[in-house]
């Protein structure tokens, strides 16, 4: 197959390969907005309580879709940056960090619309999945994951 027809389908098909493995208590959590409805379906299939993980792409320059580094939310919010595409870039770390500060705001306003101040699921213990409609350069799924 060269795609899917659409989000929920991609779900429905990630879904059903991980109802296969032995997930112990699961947990899904989205990268909003394109990970949401791909996430709800395999939630559905497993069973599994959703939450979201908001996370943030710091552009380079000159191109913002193409990922330097990004950002997570969390108790101790975490930057991964891509060193290699950081350097063809030409941006520097501080730009990153000045980058990072608005993305945090931004994520702060999202968790607020979004969740509206509903706490975290716990995640200690369980098989968390981490769902995204797609990965680029992966730095923004790789920030994720240290969350």
């Amino acid at each position: 197959m060269d795609g899917f027809a659409d989000r929920v389908e991609a779900g429905r098909l990630l879904g059903q390969r991980l109802a296969a493995l032995a997930l112990v208590d699961p947990v899904v959590l989205a990268l909003p907005r394109g990970g949401v409805p791909v996430a709800a379906e395999v939630a559905r299939l497993l069973n599994a309580p959703l939450d979201l993980l908001l996370v943030r792409k710091i552009g380079a320059p000159d191109q913002p879709e193409l990922a330097v580094a990004a950002v997570v939310d969390g108790d101790h919010p975490e930057i991964v940056t891509d060193e290699e595409t950081l350097g063809m870039s030409g941006a520097s770390n501080a730009y990153v960090q000045a980058k990072a500060r608005e993305a945090l705001k931004e994520i702060a306003r999202r968790r607020a619309l979004y969740l509206k101040g509903r706490a975290a699921l716990p995640l200690a213990g369980k098989s968390v999945v981490v769902v995204d409609d797609g990965i680029a350069t992966g730095t923004t799924v790789r920030a994720a994951l240290k969350a």
